[in-house]
């Protein structure tokens, strides 16, 4: 059996039956199963959940019934096998039906001539298999395989012409990026190790101290494990420094874990001052202690805390905050496709849009008079970002808003919102 396709097939059954995120459950049946081109495997992993809506609207041309009334492990191979057709130029047509028909032998047995019949009919008629009228959601939908709401709602809230880029920018697969640690190393100097350690390193656009790196097994060099860098996209770094922390102030980050942008922070800061990493999590706290050691910090404290409630202790005391909130995440669909399927149902989305403003609320309450205060989402929605920013600043009269941007990944980089406010003080 093709342990690539196999384990391909296992994680995507994964995501689809226990809504697994697709880094995490690729890492792990790598591990498990060991195929000999783990690439191939990720390729058509990410390559059939970015292109799962366009897929289905093939699939229920070929079938009768529909593919939403085919079983998953069915419905899998055959978006597996329809995959390599439409979007891997390097798989012969008759290798992409083959080695899907004798995997459907193995793990859905009794089903391989119907899917053998169904990835050949496609083979056959696919000229004939028109996409919806161009210039309607339902195009823009099927095309880019982005549901409607999410189309609609991206369309209602950027305009018609940023959205085909947007959608299609939200496909691109996202480079793997890092942050040197300034304690102990520079862009420079580490590019040059890294590079003569056999990877492939560039310099980003948006952030100078940010690099791009390809190649394989970068996380168990031994540059990773002697704390000279960790993982981090621009958007992320730059909200770190919008904040600006300076040697020897006392930094809050209310919902720092797993400790990236705390750790970001500590760097900019020198090691010097006081950093508090909240969380309402012991074992996502545990997550940042773990990086500060790895990376040499010594600054970060770490505090068990529902940022939604606050602690009297810490009213007042912070020199700068940083309220990098729980958000939808649709900034991030490059890095998880399978973000753009899950629509949230109105009650959670509410409750959800609460949340962020409790946390953005007590992150003012924790800064001195002439407080820095950095708010910042990885989503693409106004009403997780601008619009409670306003509604912020029109409860808070006290603030304004210093900084404010939307980054979008037509930058190359992830969907990220950073909006910097100070107090105005006495």
């Amino acid at each position: 059996m093709d342990t690539g396709r196999k384990t391909a097939f296992e994680i995507l059954l994964e995501i689809e039956t226990s809504a697994a995120y697709s880094n995490l459950s690729i890492n792990k049946f790598i591990q498990r199963n060991a195929p000999p081109d783990p690439a191939f495997v990720r390729e058509l992993v990410y390559g059939v959940l970015e292109n799962r809506l366009l897929l289905d609207y093939y699939l229920d041309k070929l079938i009768a019934s529909g593919i939403s009334r085919t079983g998953r492990r069915e419905r899998t191979l055959l978006r597996l096998g329809l995959y390599q057709l439409i979007g891997m130029e390097s798989v012969p047509e008759y290798a992409a039906v083959n080695e899907t028909v004798a995997l459907a032998r193995r793990l859905c047995r009794g089903r391989e001539g119907f899917i053998n019949g169904v990835l050949r009919g496609f083979i056959k008629k696919r000229d004939n298999l028109a996409l919806p009228p161009e210039g309607t959601d339902e195009y823009l939908s099927v095309r880019y395989s982005f549901p409607l709401w999410l189309v609609r709602m991206w369309k209602a809230q950027y305009g018609s012409r940023l959205l085909p880029q947007l959608l299609a920018a939200s496909n691109e697969r996202a480079p793997l990026t890092i942050r040197p640690n300034s304690m102990r190393t520079d862009a420079m100097r580490l590019s040059e190790l890294l590079t003569r350690e056999g990877f492939v390193v560039s310099a980003c656009s948006q952030a100078e101290n940010i690099l791009a790196v390809s190649g394989s097994g970068l996380l168990a060099s031994e540059s990773y494990a002697g704390g000279l860098f960790s993982v981090q996209d621009e958007g992320s770094y730059l909200a770190c420094t919008a904040l600006a922390p300076r040697a020897g102030e006392t930094v809050i980050d209310v919902c720092a874990a797993p400790g990236g942008k705390t750790c970001a922070l500590a760097e900019l800061m020198g090691d010097e001052g006081r950093i508090i990493a909240c969380d309402i999590y012991q074992h996502r706290l545990d997550l940042i202690e773990q990086q500060a050691g790895r990376l040499g910090l010594g600054i970060i404290s770490t505090r068990l805390l529902d940022g939604t409630r606050g602690d009297d202790a810490l009213f007042g005391t912070a020199d700068r905050v940083l309220a990098d909130v729980p958000c939808s995440g649709l900034g991030v669909i490059r890095r998880k496709p399978e973000i753009k399927y899950k629509e949230p149902d109105r009650e959670a989305y509410e409750a959800l849009l609460k949340t962020q403003s409790s946390l953005l609320q007590t992150a003012a309450s924790y800064l001195k008079p002439q407080g820095t205060l950095v708010y910042s989402t990885c989503t693409i929605n106004k009403e997780e970002n601008d619009f409670q920013i306003q509604k912020f600043v029109e409860k808070n009269r006290e603030y304004e808003i210093i900084e404010e941007r939307q980054f979008f990944p037509t930058e190359g980089i992830d969907g990220f919102y950073i909006c910097k406010l100070k107090q105005k003080g006495n």
